[in-house]
Parts: C-alpha cells; structure tokens; sequence
C-alpha cells in the first residue's frame, strides 16, 4: 500500500510540473507577459521529457520489509494521513545522563536527530502516535520503548522543536527523546511507523555519533 501511495505522490508532482510548463509555453506564443518564477536552480524540462517514468517514482529504501537501514542513511515514506512523501534520515545520537534540569526516569536519554525532507508537491508530516504512527526504540533484547516515554517529554531541545507539515521542498531537523534503561541504551534500533502501518528501521550506535553531538549536548545543558 505504502509502494502505490508513494508512486501516487510522485505522480501528482510531475503532472503539477508539467501543467506549469504548458502554461508557460502558452504565454509565450501569445506574447503576453510570463508570471515571476521561482528558480529552483534546476534547467527548464520541456513537457516531452518530463513524463514521470518507473525510474523517477520514489520507493522506499532498506531492502526486505523489516530490514534495518544503517544510522544516517535516508528513507522514503508517506506523510501523515498518507499526505506527501517524507524523507527521513537519522544524523546523530547521543546518550545523556541529565537533559536540561531533569533526570531520566530509567537511567540514560537517548536523544536522536532526524533531517526530514517533504519531497512532493504537498506539506508532509509524520504519522502522529495517537494514529497508530510514530517513533520507538527497539533495544537489542527486544524491549521496545515509545518515543517521550518516562521523563523523555520533559527534555525540550529548543533548536530541534518543530511540528506540523513540513513545506514542498522544505526540511528541518528534529529531535526525539527516549528514556532508557543502562541495558536499553548500550544501542538499539529506532522504528517509525507511517499512517499506512509500515515501519522504517535504523541501526543506532552504542555511542555519541553524528554531526551535531556538541550541539545537543549543548542544548541539553540546564
């Protein structure tokens, strides 16, 4: 199901693409004046080379259902309420003892930062938990652990504080909170379910890794 919604996704996107094209070349041979443009940095494509084709339809990645990509390698899913395409690519974690003024319920926070990427022609969001979405933290005994668990929602990183749908072409970096036990945080693999019950799975390393560990750090300071 995911598979069709994507390739859907992908289609509206060119046939959006396509009809602004047309309407330009109309303008043209009219000699009217053409509208602003957005310059996206990319060449014109005329409409006989901009037919959507197999190649171009986005399809998730990570191999058989259920296989765990490695940490930092993006994955392709579908928005909340199977609106837009998203893209999701874990950057960093890192294990803390303290975030901010507040103390773990179990032990150790495992903070993870996401680049999340709307790749269609429509705002994209994730799956929020109370739609049966969201984000858990699968520890290597089998122990799953929702995102926000324990004292993992008091933690605020204000840099990495954002919701909603993210805008076409837009992407932010957001961060999740788990609150884990010494066992559960020696690494793991973080789960996130879309609004089609598919899951994408990551690897996460036993220790701080990524591009922005001090900046974490630094946000979870009191």
């Amino acid at each position: 199901m995911r598979k069709n919604l994507l390739a859907a996704a992908a289609v509206v996107t060119a046939v959006g693409c396509l009809a602004l094209t047309a309407c330009n070349d109309d303008d043209a041979k009219g000699g009217g004046t053409r509208p602003s443009q957005v310059t996206t940095g990319k060449p014109a494509t005329s409409p006989a080379t901009a037919q959507p084709t197999a190649a171009t339809v986005p399809t998730a990645s990570g191999g058989p259902k259920g296989a765990a990509l490695a940490f930092g390698e993006p994955s392709r899913t579908v928005g909340a309420g199977t609106v837009g395409i998203l893209e999701i690519t874990p950057t960093t974690v890192v294990y803390a003892k303290e975030g901010g003024r507040t103390a773990p319920q179990h032990g150790t926070f495992a903070v993870v930062t996401l680049l999340e990427k709307s790749l269609s022609a429509n705002p994209a969001d994730e799956e929020a938990p109370a739609k049966g979405g969201g984000w858990r933290w699968v520890a290597a005994d089998g122990q799953s652990v929702p995102a926000g668990n324990g004292n993992a929602a008091k933690v605020v990183l204000e840099k990495y504080r954002h919701s909603g749908g993210i805008a076409p072409g837009a992407s932010q970096v957001r961060a999740k909170v788990f609150d884990l036990t010494p066992a559960q945080a020696r690494g793991g693999t973080i789960v996130y379910t879309d609004g089609t019950k598919s899951d994408d799975r990551w690897k996460v390393p036993a220790v701080d890794t990524g591009p922005q560990v001090a900046e974490v750090k630094q946000q979870l300071k009191p």
